[in-house]
């Protein structure tokens, strides 16, 4: 296990999830998915959360950096992919709470973990649309009664991460940011297939079935000037 900074972010640099997976046992933080988004990312509370908990490299882009950094043994660890072995680790001895998506989608994400980790402790769970104050308020009150010992957030960046770092003020936990990992789970989202991922093209797949992601795509092109110029 290494550090490197990354644009001012100090990432953790794991040689594999059971690496990670036992640095974190028995842990409370947040544990932040680092890709070149967040890297390239000029909101220093972003930077402030991720510098004072957990970022794992979750990125092509992020971890040919940490390479170019002197860090031979870098490598992607997918936070869809994740969430899930952190379940299958630790589901007999850790409570759960599902912060995300939709009702229905977070509702079959629960049902789906019961069956797939018979005997999953899972407290509680909320949509992710805290379109109030009074919503925010009810789910954060939810969390610290039931004490949940990880606390899973799909609510997509930055704003999980903001709502994380809240959170972790009122009741010690892992945290984890998912983006859109339930939709995955629960059957809504097809993830890109293997090939694509295999040679680390997973963001044009997306970007396929997607096209309205290409304004938050271009951050890419920034970001590989960055790394071709040691501007990292």
């Amino acid at each position: 296990m290494n550090e490197v900074i990354l644009n001012g972010i100090t990432v953790t640099v794991f040689s594999g999830v059971d690496d990670l997976l036992g640095f974190v046992n028995n842990k409370n933080g947040i544990l932040v998915a680092v890709n070149a988004e967040k890297i390239i990312n000029r909101d220093h509370r972003i930077k402030e959360i991720i510098n004072n908990n957990i970022g794992y490299l979750d990125g092509a882009g992020p971890v040919l950096a940490a390479r170019r950094k002197g860090i031979s043994d870098a490598c992607k660890i997918p936070g869809c992919e994740l969430w899930l072995k952190l379940v299958k680790r630790s589901y007999h001895s850790r409570s759960f709470y599902l912060l995300g998506s939709t009702r229905s989608i977070i509702e079959e994400t629960a049902r789906q973990l019961h069956k797939d980790f018979p005997g999953i402790s899972i407290v509680g769970y909320h949509d992710g649309y805290l379109t109030t104050d009074k919503l925010k308020s009810d789910v954060i009150t939810d969390i610290i009664s039931k004490k949940p010992d990880v606390v899973f957030v799909a609510m997509g960046s930055p704003k999980q991460e903001l709502f994380m770092a809240e959170l972790q003020e009122h009741h010690p936990a892992l945290y984890m940011g998912l983006g859109g990992s339930f939709d995955i789970y629960a059957g809504k989202v097809k993830r890109a297939p293997k090939w694509w991922i295999d040679h680390n093209l997973e963001f044009a797949y997306r970007l396929f079935k997607q096209p309205k992601r290409i304004r938050r795509q271009i951050h890419l092109l920034r970001f590989a000037w960055w790394i071709l110029t040691d501007k990292m």
